[in-house]
């Protein structure tokens, strides 16, 4: 499985002990220490993300999206640059905040506004882990599954979530999924969601659609991998209705 994040971060950590030791050679060495500390937080989370280890809960983001107040201090090098990069990335993209993926069924990049959320009050499955949830969406129904980027939600996540978007969708709501960008853990989910909600017959078909909506999708080996495994032990049957039956047989001639 490749290294992602992990390798990322840890490339990351490199630069900043290369500038950390040029700041101190030339004497600057209350100025390099922010860098020192940076360069170390880097370390952990490369070490935290690696797939051999995958613990999310090192952030302890909280289920309602929120952080605590030392996981702020103690990894805002890293917190506050995954923000800066992601609005930075989202200023420089064409890309839409969100696709709609069938009727009500949708995925996309981090909320950071409310005009990045889907319209009619969408049930909210976050898949970040190094995100928060803004405090304007504090009112949506919210489901979290912290998840490192580039890699994927446990099998056992990705059911719990889909059980709680089904519940949602029996009550009409729209369902917003959303990681970083709309491109991983977020279309992960969302695949598994349309095989339950019977849209699709199996995750690969669900892939395909939604690659039909929001075509820079890009699910890695762990993300397929997760899905195999949900697919083989996943407790929830799909759901048949005529609406999604319809939307079914519509995509399957589309493709």
């Amino acid at each position: 499985m490749g290294s992602g994040i992990s390798l990322l971060i840890g490339l990351k950590a490199a630069f900043l002990f290369i500038f950390f030791v040029f700041l101190r050679s030339f004497g600057f060495t209350m100025l390099s220490m922010p860098f020192l500390y940076a360069c170390l937080v880097s370390v952990l989370v490369s070490i935290a993300s690696h797939p051999s280890v995958n613990l999310p809960m090192l952030l302890a983001k909280k289920p309602d999206g929120s952080f605590p107040i030392w996981s702020i201090i103690l990894f805002s090098p890293y917190l506050y640059f995954v923000r800066g990069f992601s609005t930075l990335r989202r200023l420089f993209s064409e890309e839409a905040p969100y696709s709609e993926i069938c009727d009500g069924l949708y995925v996309g990049g981090w909320p950071s506004s409310p005009d990045k959320l889907p319209p009619a009050n969408p049930a909210i499955i976050d898949c970040t882990c190094e995100l928060p949830r803004i405090s304007e969406l504090s009112a949506h129904a919210y489901f979290c599954v912290p998840t490192w980027d580039t890699r994927a939600p446990q099998p056992a996540e990705i059911e719990s979530a889909v059980k709680w978007a089904c519940r949602k969708r029996d009550q009409k709501r729209p369902i917003f999924v959303h990681c970083a960008y709309g491109h991983g853990r977020s279309v992960a989910v969302m695949c598994a969601l349309l095989v339950a909600l019977g849209v699709v017959e199996d995750w690969k078909n669900a892939e395909k659609l939604i690659r039909e909506r929001r075509p820079y999708i890009r699910m890695n080996a762990l993300h397929r991998k997760a899905l195999e495994e949900w697919s083989k032990h996943r407790l929830s049957p799909p759901k048949k209705s005529p609406e999604m039956n319809i939307t079914s047989a519509i995509s399957s001639v589309a493709s």
